[in-house]
């Protein structure tokens, strides 16, 4: 019986660099996308199978079962993210310069409303929460977040941070969080009483940006562009498991809860992979090599893909170059 059991192990660590191989992800296919200025957030549209882009003073739109870009919603004076509400045929983005909510029909990509916001400067990420049906935009210069009730399009509330908020995610029962870039730290906001119930220091996390949440095994994988690395954090604690490396000019993080995989796009043109084998043990199986300044993402959970955008720029500068902007696209083997 111990041979047996020592050939399986000698079987499984041969087998093991076969298996991370097969985890690794390639390069799919390009989509360009006209148009000029700078980009922030993608989302998807899970019910209707849409890609979601940023990009200056307007949003594409993908349909992600052509991959071909099929509208867009423009007219706007400087776009960050998009957050979907499905039962109202309704997307929200938020308009950082106009300091301005702007609401879309899912179907037509037609402007419905324009909501601007009291009390708020600089809207930037932005989030639905199906819990408190309430639309949750964080106001990167107020240090706070303003709350939308996405059926009377009407500002409800408004929540102080103490910090320059970035980005955030729900459990699906009540509780937000949210990175403060400014403060390395991790808030904890109740939806339903819109107050900030805790606060976690990140350290040795510097500058958060991007969140995810491993809601089965309630871990936060928050990624930071101080000190290049992402954290895994206990949500029950507030406490830092683990910290790894990953490149530099990190903005996006992704977790796929199908595969055990994580993603970290960074704006050095790598997209750092990680396996997560247990709640608290994690190895990175792949730097990927994307493109200079790819450094916002999203996961498509149902294919497994990513989707990277990034543009060229006048050397030397942040200004995007006209007509080269598009979306990466990766993909397992």
């Amino acid at each position: 019986m111990k041979k047996f059991i020592l050939g399986l192990i000698i079987i499984a660590a041969g087998l093991m660099p076969l298996m991370l191989k097969a985890q690794t992800y390639v390069a799919d296919k390009t989509i360009a996308l006209p148009g000029d200025g700078g980009y922030d957030y993608l989302a998807i549209d899970k019910v209707n199978r849409r890609l979601y882009v940023s990009h200056g003073t307007q949003v594409n739109v993908i349909d992600l079962a052509t991959e071909k870009p099929i509208g867009l919603v423009d007219n706007m004076k400087g776009v960050h993210g998009i957050a979907i509400v499905n039962k109202l045929n309704r997307g929200f983005i938020s308009d950082g310069k106009a300091n301005s909510i702007v609401v879309f029909d899912l179907k037509t990509f037609k402007v419905i409303a324009t909501i601007p916001l009291t009390n708020a400067n600089g809207p930037d990420a932005i989030m639905y929460d199906p819990y408190a049906d309430r639309v949750f935009s964080f106001n990167g210069e107020s240090n706070n977040s303003s709350v939308i009730d996405p059926a009377s399009l009407k500002q409800v509330g408004t929540i102080d941070l103490g910090g320059a908020p970035e980005f955030a995610v729900a459990d699906g029962k009540g509780k937000i969080y949210n990175n403060l870039e400014d403060k390395s730290s991790l808030d904890v906001i109740d939806s339903k009483t819109l107050k900030v119930v805790k606060t976690y220091p990140l350290a040795p996390c510097g500058g958060p940006t991007g969140l995810a949440l491993d809601i089965t095994n309630k871990r936060l994988f928050t990624v930071c562009r101080e000190n290049k690395g992402v954290s895994v954090v206990d949500i029950n604690t507030g406490k830092v498991i683990t910290t790894l490396p990953i490149g530099a000019g990190v903005d996006a993080v992704a977790y796929d809860p199908e595969i055990k995989l994580i993603f970290c796009s960074c704006g050095d043109g790598t997209t750092t992979i990680i396996k997560q084998k247990t709640a608290d043990d994690y190895h990175i199986v792949q730097v990927l090599k994307t493109g200079d300044r790819a450094r916002t993402m999203v996961l498509d959970n149902q294919t497994h893909k990513i989707y990277l955008s990034l543009a060229q720029f006048e050397p030397g500068t942040r200004k995007a170059l006209p007509n080269t902007f598009k979306v990466l696209v990766f993909k397992q083997p």
